[in-house]
């Protein structure tokens, strides 16, 4: 199975890739000044890599509410479900930003918004989570 991740933001979408080994790495993020070439960006890495099922992080209050920023991830997502027409699932990303920042921190990498890498590093972590609980459910 191939998954493309998704870490949505107004200006920059991050995008991570995973198959059937597992792993998600960082792809290339969306960062087009128009919304209209940011989905095709991310339509591009759909064929590209023959992704079957979406993975977006869902950015849940720190209690675990919805709030705005998820109801806006919403809204992209029915964007997604009437383009694209495949599964898609939603990951809490709570920190998942954070954590990127907190770890190109440690290796002494400065990290920069405009380039959408962290964007695309949180894709890979939101996918990464996905990927192992479904593994554990699953019991492998």
């Amino acid at each position: 199975m191939n998954y493309l991740g998704i870490d949505w933001g107004e200006k920059r979408i991050g995008l991570a890739f995973a198959d059937e080994i597992g792993i998600a790495m960082p792809l290339q993020a969306a960062v087009a000044a128009s919304k209209k070439e940011r989905m095709r960006h991310i339509e591009d890495m759909i064929a590209q890599r023959r992704a079957q099922e979406l993975v977006v992080g869902y950015p849940l209050n720190m209690d675990g509410s919805v709030g705005f920023k998820a109801k806006e991830v919403d809204v992209f997502i029915e964007e997604l479900e009437k383009r694209f027409r495949l599964p898609i699932h939603r990951v809490d990303e709570r920190l998942s930003s954070h954590s990127v920042e907190q770890g190109l921190r440690g290796q002494k990498k400065k990290p920069t918004r405009q380039s959408g890498e962290i964007d695309s590093r949180a894709a890979a972590l939101i996918l990464q989570d996905f990927i192992e609980e479904r593994s554990i459910r699953s019991g492998l």
